[in-house]
């Protein structure tokens, strides 16, 4: 076997049809990633105080079940009661409203506000059916308590089928 000596210009050539093709470049992929994922949460909630998508304030929610009912909590901060809509159907809650801004302050031109303002909604749906003619509703504090009483399990009840 002979020997040959190593010759870098050839070897460039030899490779010369493959330098048209990008290599691969995870941080690139991980960048454009990133950038995409942040486009997606600025549409669903937008934090340049905007009201793309109409969501602006989405309220937090506890649902604690007991034998008899559900016990409901939602923090309202910063609303009245009347601005406040609460819908109760055997199936789910559903809690709309809007916050108002009351002041603004401009300074050369601008104006800045890092509270959210507009309307909101919020479906809580239920394990279970509920009474919604006998809810009861509590707004105290910027809390909204609801107790939903459990409607009396009809077709709950199980039946033995025969087979033969």
């Amino acid at each position: 076997m002979a020997l040959i000596r190593w010759d870098p210009l050839r070897e460039i050539e030899r490779l010369e049809p493959f330098r048209e093709l990008d290599r691969w470049d995870p941080l690139r992929e991980m960048d454009t990633l990133q950038r995409r994922m942040n486009r997606l949460f600025e549409r669903i909630i937008p934090t340049d105080g905007g009201e793309r998508g109409g969501i602006t304030f989405i309220p937090s929610a506890e649902l604690e079940e007991t034998d008899d009912a559900f016990k409901l909590r939602l923090e309202l901060p910063g609303l009245e009661a009347k601005d406040v809509n609460v819908e109760v159907t055997p199936e789910a809650v559903s809690i709309t409203g809007e916050r108002k801004s009351e002041t603004t302050t401009e300074r050369e031109g601008y104006t800045r506000s890092e509270f959210r303002y507009g309307k909101f909604q919020r479906v809580i749906p239920l394990p279970s059916l509920v009474q919604h003619e006998q809810v009861q509703a509590e707004y105290k504090d910027g809390i909204l308590r609801l107790n939903l009483p459990k409607a009396e399990p009809e077709k709950q009840k199980a039946f033995k089928v025969n087979l033969g």
